[in-house]
């Protein structure tokens, strides 16, 4: 377990070795550098994990010291990790999935200029969230979480040239920095309030020092949750998403399926002892996660893009995760977390080698017929979309969305449950409908054949795990997180309502799959007279951008900013400033003005002035 900090340390040396040669490494090389630096942290962090679980610790955590970061009176945080049952199952899933990501991504990649540069990127992205999970305090924490923020915005806009692409990591870097601000208020509070960044110490206190609701840590957790908003995607600051397809499509993988937007979700896992003191914002979660779930469902419902449908499908998704997290589900939410990350990496690369069959084409309707061009990514699709909608028994996801239905119902949310389940319909038809449009029916457009190892390995072994076996991988979250609702349950009761609910989801997402085969297989008229009504149009309007964030926040905040900065162009303030210089030199010129060296103009002054004095004089 003393290797922990190796797990960091190689994406890191590969960062360095590809940004300072930038240039003078051939592809092969980048790729070597690249893929083998994500490697070595793989193997890595299976080695730790294997030793940690065959001789787990005293406390269930080891904790690894590096070196004291800040020592003044009262704050001495350290660069420390903390390796126990969660943060070993996010290192493996950021670890062993983002693996599989570099190596198909030195596919998707080849010939594209700035290679080294990408994998310099993907290097450092991966060493971020390892440092966020892994960090035994939220300083610590705050690093990481700040470094996948800077990370995305280099990968979404990595192909610069294109000024839309620049606009949309411009976009998640500014909307992110948002609920970043939050939760920087929100750590400031804790440690007023504590004395103390250390996770654990945090926990342990904040139960002796706040009463439940007290205000200051109701104040702090609500900051927390604006952070993890603004990193996992979900409303209000959920608008970053979809344009972050902008970046290449791998970085897509990584940024829904092992990185960026599980962050959110990590955070408020790892503080849940400060949640559980203030159960109204617990709740608040809980309605987070179920809103955003059913409104990026729609969402993706009427969107043509294929990356951009998986970009709100992981919305949705991580919606799932929250209202887990919100109703007290938690090892439910981190076992999402990880099928999500197996059946997610799926089809986003799958998604890739789509869109290099297709040479760079994405609109899904611009395709047509792709099973028979490219059987084995059809297949990939099959599998990655069952789990998505979470085909029963068949796929992963069922399994772990099944287990967050479930959890729901047992702490007797009904009306949150009813949204789960709508989610759950929506999913699998905006699924499918993708699936059936473009790998059925009419070949539309030239689509090559795709072949190499470095391509199919990786989707082979995900399509695997995303299969119901990748339900069977163990999580160490014993003792690490808090019971679930259903605990509490006589076990007659649970297992009863657990068979019902499993028939219940598992019909609606058929249910889900046999509509969208019967509106989007064959001529789809029914689909087009339907979208040529007047309220069919305005729906698909209304869905396709996202129900209005866009435009609202472009309203509300972009606007009046820009015509603030319009008004302060010439900054008032140094204009103010500059009275005073003005005025002096007015009277200066005044002053010179009177003295002309003319007797008769002295003369008139001083009458006028005599005069003048004389009249006050009469007056007062």
């Amino acid at each position: 377990m003393n290797l922990l900090y190796l797990t960091i340390v190689f994406p890191i040396i590969g960062f360095l070795i590809l940004a300072t040669a930038r240039g003078r490494l051939s592809e092969n090389l980048a790729a070597i550098v690249g893929v083998g630096a994500m490697g070595l942290s793989a193997a890595t962090a299976a080695l730790v994990g294997v030793d940690f679980l065959s001789s787990v610790p005293a406390g269930g955590s080891y904790t690894q010291a590096l070196w004291t970061w800040i020592n003044v009176p009262g704050f001495d945080p350290r660069f420390a990790l903390r390796l126990d049952g969660l943060s070993l199952t996010m290192t493996g899933v950021i670890t062993g999935v983002g693996f599989l990501i570099h190596v198909f991504a030195s596919w998707y990649m080849r010939g594209e200029e700035g290679y080294e540069r990408f994998f310099s990127y993907m290097n450092l992205f991966v060493a971020a969230m390892l440092v966020l999970v892994l960090g035994d305090n939220l300083l610590f924490l705050y690093v990481g979480w700040e470094g996948v923020g800077l990370c995305s915005y280099l990968l979404i806009g990595f192909y610069y040239k294109d000024a839309a692409n620049g606009l949309a990591a411009r976009k998640a870097f500014v909307v992110t920095r948002v609920g970043d601000t939050f939760m920087a208020i929100g750590l400031m509070i804790l440690f007023r309030e504590l004395g103390t960044l250390n996770i654990q110490e945090l926990m342990a206190r904040a139960p002796e020092h706040f009463a439940a609701g007290d205000p200051w840590l109701t104040a702090a957790t609500l900051l927390l949750v604006g952070g993890a908003v603004g990193k996992s995607a979900q409303l209000p600051l959920q608008t970053w998403l979809a344009d972050a397809m902008a970046g290449p499509t791998p970085v897509s993988a990584l940024i829904h399926a092992a990185t960026m937007v599980t962050a959110g979700v990590y955070l408020i896992a790892r503080t849940h002892e400060l949640f559980l003191l203030t159960p109204d914002v617990l709740l608040l979660v809980a309605v987070i996660g179920a809103i955003t779930l059913v409104m990026s469902g729609f969402a993706a419902l009427v969107q043509t893009d294929i990356k951009r449908i998986l970009a709100y499908s992981t919305m949705s998704q991580i919606g799932y995760m929250f209202l887990a997290l919100g109703v007290g589900a938690w090892s439910a939410a981190i076992f999402h977390l990880m099928i999500h990350a197996f059946f997610k990496a799926l089809l986003f690369l799958s998604a890739g080698a789509v869109i290099i069959a297709c040479h760079h084409e994405q609109d899904i309707f611009k395709m047509g017929g792709l099973r028979k061009k490219i059987p084995f990514v059809y297949a990939c699709f099959l599998v990655g979309g069952g789990a998505l909608a979470a085909l029963p028994f068949l796929t992963s996801g069922f399994f772990s969305k099944d287990q967050i239905l479930f959890e729901v119902w047992a702490g007797g949310h009904q009306d949150l449950l009813i949204a789960g389940l709508v989610g759950a319909f929506l999913t699998s038809i905006y699924t499918f409908r993708l699936i059936f449009v473009a790998f059925h029916g009419k070949e539309n457009g030239h689509a090559d054949a795709i072949k190499g190892a470095d391509y199919w390995l990786p989707l082979a072994i995900l399509l695997v795990l995303s299969t119901g076996l990748g339900a069977l991988v163990h999580q160490p979250l014993e003792g690490v997180l808090p019971p679930m609702p259903s605990s509490l349950m006589a076990p007659e009761l649970a297992l009863e309502g657990r068979h019902a609910l499993e028939w219940l989801s598992g019909g609606i997402a058929i249910a889900g799959i046999l509509l969208a085969a019967w509106l989007y297989l064959g001529e789809r008229r029914l689909v087009q007279r339907i979208a040529g009504t007047g309220v069919g149009q305005m729906l698909t309007r209304l869905w396709y951008n996202a129900w209005g964030f866009d435009w609202l926040y472009d309203r509300v905040f972009v606007r009046p900013f820009m015509a603030l900065v319009h008004l302060l162009r010439r900054d008032p303030m140094d204009q103010l400033v500059g009275v005073l210089p003005w005025l002096a030199q007015r009277g200066n010129r005044a002053v010179v003005v009177s003295e002309n060296g003319q007797i008769r103009w002295y003369a008139a002054s001083f009458a006028v002035g005599a005069a003048l004095i004389l009249s006050v004089m009469v007056l007062v």
